[in-house]
């Protein structure tokens, strides 16, 4: 139930604050007072639409809070933890609108989305607003209605459950279909183009290895020749260099003892004869290593051609990169086969899905066309109470050959109000008093069943008035009896119902400007409230006496 709302810089309401008992709230006030603007408030707050055009004053946020008493069920707590919310019977909901018209959303001070507002709401409050009677017309609200009335919340969840399922499945498959399709065109060229760098057997660091032994072989014999006469060099007409400078060293060490300085130079010639055998050490070994070998040269030519030709085709630059273009068609030449065996798998899981869905379906059917006579007999009972005693209800249950999401069934309401009058569809006959009285016996049926805690009428009692609008009046403070009720009314016969009355009105303020503002009425101040809703602006004494005994009663 709504345990209190707070209002501050919301449209003609600069602040308010107000707690609401249980039972049958009646809400009045004249025309223009400010009704409706409670109403979009409370809205607000359940996820409707908000723009910075609903700030009184426009450099402040709005903020709308309200404090709910909720039953603790699977369906709410589950709803709350899928928002990372703990699970309470107490919550406190409120929504700010900023001055550039953004809006931010709290449960409990934990910040949640605006479709989080949206689903708890239908487990907390039920609003019928001006002219929700255009709904019966609507085949499925009638479906929905039915659906209370039969308690099939549990049947419903479960049939949309596989419903669900099933289309989540069927586009999987459609998708995943559609991109075999691609892959099936593309699959000899994928192919041909996978085969080829398969078969070239591709290894990182190949390429460069290849080119630096092809070059060498492509100049083995001039190399070697280079080599052989190098070494040459240093053994010209036999006489070896090495050896003379062996020679030299010797020398220079004999007359070091006399010549301090020709020991140095016999050190660094012995440094370059060490130097040098090296190096002629070094040129022979190359020398021999060098082969001339034309077979492998042409077989080294033959494999760069295939490089070149697979980096060329590719646009590409190294070898790394055609190993991730041949790894990369080999996903896809896998993935074909991944898709197949996939599809394969949801072809089975849809075809038990929709059996699972078919038999929900047909299960939800079944309640439903059991429950129609029983909701026909009451809502026979209930509009009779109010001044149709001749009326007569049916329910026509028929099925589309498609399912949809409230399963396959189709529902149309049939009414005649007068006697021997067959019954036609309900949005043609029904007038605009009797779609009133219609509708509240609906929504009395439909509270009940969805175990909703608050339901709010807005006017529900559009075009009726007497002794009607005090019957409807008492079912309304009949329902108040298993809920808390809000009826925001013009009628004084509903109006006079309930033990809590608020009255809604606008004050002109001394600085300039008018506000609303709400407040509880009892006693003398209910009777003269009444009595203006029997008389209007000029109160006489006979309306004053009437509220009396409409207060009375």
């Amino acid at each position: 139930m709504l345990k209190s709302l707070s209002i501050s810089n919301y449209a003609l309401i600069e602040s308010l604050e107000i707690s609401f008992p249980d039972g049958l709230i009646i809400i009045t006030g004249e025309t223009g007072a400010g009704k409706s603007i409670l109403l979009g408030a409370i809205s607000l707050l359940l996820g409707s639409k908000a723009d910075k055009d609903i700030l009184k004053d426009s450099s402040r946020n709005c903020v709308v809070e309200a404090a709910f008493s909720i039953e603790q069920s699977p369906e709410t707590d589950s709803l709350f933890l899928e928002n990372s919310l703990e699970p309470s019977q107490e919550i406190v909901i409120r929504r700010v609108v900023s001055p550039n018209g953004r809006t931010r959303s709290f449960v409990n001070d934990e910040p949640v989305s605006l479709q989080f507002l949206k689903d708890i709401s239908e487990k907390i409050i039920d609003i019928h607003a001006q002219h929700e009677h255009l709904l019966i017309g609507d085949s499925k609200f009638q479906l929905s209605v039915l659906d209370s009335y039969a308690n099939n919340s549990h049947l419903l969840e479960r049939y949309r459950a596989h419903y669900t399922r099933v289309k989540d499945l069927e586009r999987e498959y459609v998708k995943l279909n559609d991109k075999l399709a691609k892959e099936e065109l593309e699959l000899e060229y994928n192919k041909f183009q996978y085969n080829l760098l398969d078969s070239a057997k591709l290894s990182v660091g190949e390429l460069e290895e290849i080119e630096s032994e092809f070059n060498l072989l492509s100049n083995a014999e001039e190399v070697k020749s280079s080599l052989y006469q190098m070494t040459e060099l240093l053994n010209i007409n036999g006489v070896s260099v090495v050896q003379n400078l062996k020679e030299i060293s010797s020398i220079a060490s004999k007359i070091s003892a006399a010549l301090p300085k020709a020991g140095q130079v016999s050190e660094r010639v012995e440094s370059c004869r060490i130097e040098l055998k090296e190096i002629e050490r070094e040129l022979a070994t190359m020398a021999e290593a060098v082969t001339v070998n034309p077979e492998r040269a042409s077989a080294l030519e033959d494999r760069l051609t295939t490089l070149y030709d697979l980096l060329k085709r590719h646009k590409v630059s190294d070898i790394e990169e055609l190993i991730a273009i041949r790894d990369e068609l080999s996903g896809k030449l896998f993935m074909r086969d991944s898709i197949r065996e996939r599809l394969d798998e949801l072809t089975l899981s849809i075809e038990k899905s929709r059996q699972e869905m078919r038999e929900s379906s047909q299960e939800l059917s079944k309640s439903r066309a059991e429950s129609s006579s029983g909701f026909s007999t009451e809502m026979i009972s209930k509009i009779r109470e109010l001044e149709m005693p001749h009326a007569e209800f049916e329910v026509r249950h028929e099925q589309y050959e498609d399912y949809n999401f409230y399963g396959k069934d189709s529902i149309t309401l049939y009414f005649s109000a007068n006697k021997n009058v067959p019954v036609k569809e309900l949005s043609r006959v029904a007038s605009g008093g009797e779609l009133s009285r219609i509708m509240l016996c609906l929504k009395a049926i439909m509270a009940g069943g969805q175990g909703m805690p608050t339901l709010i009428f807005d006017e529900i009692d559009s075009g009726v008035s007497g002794s009607i609008a005090d019957k409807m009046g008492s079912l309304i403070d009949g329902l108040s009896q298993k809920m808390q009720v809000f009826a925001i009314t013009h009628l004084p016969q509903i109006a006079s119902k309930g033990g809590c009355h608020l009255l809604v009105f606008k004050e002109v303020l001394q600085v300039g400007g008018t506000v609303t503002k709400i407040k509880k009425i009892e006693r003398e101040e209910r009777v003269m409230e009444i009595a203006r809703m029997l008389s209007g602006t000029e109160l006489t004494g006979a309306a004053v006496a009437n509220a009396r005994v409409f207060l009375s009663t």
